[in-house]
């Protein structure tokens, strides 16, 4: 019988001494941000190869402090003028819809947010008021954490209350979980998804061609009636190469998901191990678009914490 996406996210491997048994003898060891690995993502990771692409990006490693990275590189709350709202772009807002992620991945930007007094639930009267007198914001993205993460009853509350609100027409949904934990795209979900009147959008963040299982591929077929997007992160050892950033192109593509960004990393302290320096990303999108037709060459962003994403090239 296979587990449900809730026995799942629960079974997880959840410290240095149960990686170090399940991966047989890694090197894993407990740091300040806290070891998350769903085992259906621990289960496409090579275990003979410690250099694999997807065994890096959840392995924690102790750095000295650098200067250039920071707690919290891209200043969000700098632009929250409401408890679990950042307001960075006019036209849409970012709900901090949870704390939680389906798995903790070690360049991870947040990873020192305070998430205990950005509850949207709690805060809503507030939120809700922000937005209504916001006439110019036409889409709401749920992030966090990872919404995904959240029940389908809760998914399901935190939509009808943007539906209420008239101007708003697009929510967004911003998810690792669907990758790492498939079984997370329920019917339940779908159907919630088909009935509401806004428009949505999927972002996957999915960074390797590895990471997309038959099962991801089979679930996420049934969402093929809304716009699929997936953002990566150029993530040095992982996939800072043209061949692997078209190879996962091409995979996506079968799973009716456009490549939409790929990401300079954000400067977290402690995610110095996985820079790309400038000259380097530029080498390789000039090499991805001759491997790859227009529509599958995601654009190369940085955030810089402005009102708009810049294009690196």
């Amino acid at each position: 019988m296979n587990k449900s996406w809730n026995e799942s996210a629960r079974s997880s491997l959840k410290s240095a001494n149960e990686c170090n048994e399940y991966f047989e003898g890694s090197a894993f060891k407990e740091f300040h941000f806290p070891i998350k690995i769903p085992l259906e993502f621990a289960e496409r990771i090579d275990k003979s190869d410690p250099l694999d692409p997807l065994m890096l990006q959840i392995l924690p490693k102790e750095v000295s402090a650098t200067e250039g990275f920071f707690d919290s590189p891209v200043s969000d709350e700098e632009h929250s003028p409401v408890k679990g709202l950042i307001h960075k772009y006019p036209s849409r807002v970012l709900l901090i819809a949870t704390s939680v992620c389906a798995i903790h991945c070690q360049y991870c930007f947040r990873q020192n947010f305070d998430y205990v007094s950005h509850d949207i639930l709690k805060n809503w009267p507030a939120i809700e008021n922000y937005l209504m007198n916001k006439k110019e914001v036409s889409e709401v993205v749920l992030s966090g954490g990872d919404p995904l993460t959240l029940s389908d009853k809760k998914i399901s509350k935190i939509l009808n209350k943007i539906e209420v609100i008239g101007h708003i027409k697009i929510v967004r949904f911003h998810t690792r979980t669907a990758v790492v934990i498939p079984s997370r795209i329920t019917q339940e979900l779908i159907d919630m998804l088909n009935k509401t009147k806004l428009k949505v959008v999927f972002v996957f963040h999915i960074n390797h061609a590895r990471e997309i299982s038959d099962e991801f591929m089979k679930n996420v077929e049934r969402l093929k009636t809304h716009t699929l997007l997936n953002q990566s992160v150029l993530l040095k050892d992982v996939n800072d190469s043209a061949k692997v950033l078209s190879e996962l192109s091409n995979k996506l593509f079968e799973s009716n998901i456009l490549p939409y960004y790929v990401h300079l990393l954000d400067k977290i302290s402690g995610a110095e191990r996985f820079l790309v320096s400038d000259k380097r990303a530029k080498e390789i999108y000039k090499t991805l678009q001759t491997l790859l037709p227009g529509y599958l060459v995601p654009r190369m962003v940085r955030d810089e914490g402005g009102d708009s994403k810049r294009l690196v090239l």
